[in-house]
């Protein structure tokens, strides 16, 4: 039901029981918050917003909403190799409604507690409903992974398994069939993605460069190759895909929505050959399973290679918001 909750009420009721951190002096209820950097860290800071009928549907479940709405951020994060540590929510609705606060509140809470980030401001307005969230993450002095770094002979690697967030939203839209036995994990990978924190926290020592996916592969790994002024080659059939993949989608259309399918919030890195050993076992030692899906070349280009040998040059371009293509 809708409500005559002024905004304070609104912050107080749903968003000042949010838990603090180290990190955080004065969190929500002043007109700025207090925060503190330890000796030897630096900042790391990203946004990024939501708006209703074009990063999820109006009907989501407004805890799924909060969820992705956090989680895309924490995965920026991680792609810098950053420890979460606090962050700011504005939100535009166009009316207060109080059951879908509490559910999205809720939802907020349960994944900033998983990773200890904490609430501390933000602001609240009448309009079409849209979420925007500045998450700030603390690193190493000097530790921070980039986009800039990769070599050629280097590998290529993701942290799970692409496109089923694709094949989510296709099947949402009514486009493609998904067997039950599938519907659930699926539709999970496209609302609530995985923030791979703790991967990022291994792998800072070994990589020379990662992004976290959300345009889709060719074109995320394209800002790798093109920061670190270098090439790549992808071998097709070592993209790691999930059982509904295989399941539901055939290899040609399985292929492509693992090179270009959005939202799917794994980490693409790259480490040089010298490292990579090391690299695997102490991944290993922390439960973490990674995959190879290509090398660093000296020639520019992303190339394609099937398992026949043969090669194609990828086309790179992802979501545009203001083409409206992908």
């Amino acid at each position: 039901m809708f409500s005559l909750l002024s905004e304070f009420d609104l912050i107080k009721n749903y968003f000042s029981g949010f838990a603090n951190n180290e990190f955080v002096r004065l969190g929500v209820g002043d007109d700025a918050a207090i925060t503190s950097i330890p000796a030897g860290r630096e900042l790391v800071t990203t946004v990024d917003t939501l708006v209703a009928d074009v990063h999820f549907f109006v009907d989501t479940a407004p805890e799924l909403i909060a969820y992705k709405a956090l989680a895309v951020n924490l995965s920026d994060l991680a792609a810098m190799a950053a420890s979460p540590a606090w962050f700011t929510l504005s939100i535009a609705m166009p009316e207060i409604d109080e059951s879908w606060l509490d559910a999205f509140s809720r939802g907020l809470s349960d994944l900033a507690s998983q990773h200890n980030i904490a609430l501390i401001g933000g602001d609240t307005v009448r309009g079409p409903l849209t979420i925007t969230i500045q998450a700030c993450g603390i690193v190493e002095r000097g530790k921070a992974l980039r986009r800039d770094g990769a070599k050629a002979g280097d590998g290529i690697f993701v942290t799970g398994s692409l496109g089923d967030a694709r094949l989510a939203l296709e099947y949402l839209k009514g486009e493609r069939t998904i067997g039950k036995t599938y519907q659930a994990a699926v539709c999970d990978k496209l609302h609530r993605p995985v923030a791979r924190i703790d991967e990022a926290l291994s792998l800072k020592n070994f990589a020379s460069a990662a992004i976290d996916i959300s345009d889709g592969l060719a074109a995320d790994l394209s800002h790798i190759l093109h920061s670190s002024d270098v090439g790549a080659e992808i071998l097709l059939d070592k993209l790691p895909v999930s059982d509904a993949m295989r399941a539901c989608v055939d290899a040609g259309d399985r292929q492509a929505m693992a090179l270009r399918g959005g939202d799917d919030y794994e980490l693409c890195f790259t480490v040089s050959e010298s490292r990579q050993a090391a690299m695997l076992t102490q991944l290993g030692v922390d439960g973490f399973e990674v995959y190879r899906i290509g090398t660093i070349t000296q020639d520019k280009g992303l190339r394609c290679i099937d398992s026949k040998g043969e090669f194609t040059m990828a086309e790179i371009s992802g979501y545009d918001h203001f083409s409206g293509q992908d």
